[in-house]
């Protein structure tokens, strides 16, 4: 059996606010990630998926969180705080915008488990957190499917490796 498919997740601050992309594919609002390329650390997929995602350089600070999957969430995600070194937010073939948010002031299409992923950055915690990923319930899912039905199929269609990418 092979290995099992591992994530990365970065949370980024300025000025208190945080740092988000809209995904081209579902043009939702999420934090800076995507899978671990084979033989990669999780430390380099991090700071590569964040510029790949959004051109900004930057520097792990810590290691927030190894969330393990649930029944709805297929893969093991590293959840890591990093510093902007360098650099403009500028779009990518991925994002189709990229922006800092005030935490009072989140965008409406902010799945979960990211307000989770936020509040647990914002506890600072000394350890690394190590639980199950949050906020993503069948309701949830069923929720989501039927008030946002064109979003769930494009999040459907990724799912299996079909990208529906806008210009």
């Amino acid at each position: 059996m092979g290995k099992k498919k591992q994530a990365v997740a970065v949370i980024a601050f300025l000025h208190g606010e945080v740092l988000l992309v809209q995904r081209r594919d579902v043009p939702v609002w999420v934090l800076p990630g995507g899978g671990i390329d084979e033989g990669e650390s999780a430390e380099a997929a991090a700071l590569r998926e964040l510029k790949e995602e959004t051109s900004l350089t930057g520097k792990i600070h810590r290691k927030v969180a190894e969330y393990s999957p649930g029944k709805l969430f297929s893969h093991t995600t590293h959840l890591f705080e990093c510093t902007i070194l360098e650099g403009s937010p500028t779009t990518s073939s991925e994002t189709k915008n990229v922006r800092f948010f005030r935490l009072d002031q989140l965008p409406y299409l902010l799945p979960p488990p990211y307000p989770h992923w936020i509040k647990d950055t914002l506890a600072g915690h000394r350890e690394v957190l190590r639980k199950p990923v949050e906020g993503v319930s069948l309701a949830i899912v069923l929720q989501a499917a039927c008030t946002h039905p064109l979003l769930f199929l494009r999040f459907l269609l990724s799912r299996i490796g079909i990208h529906c990418n806008e210009k």
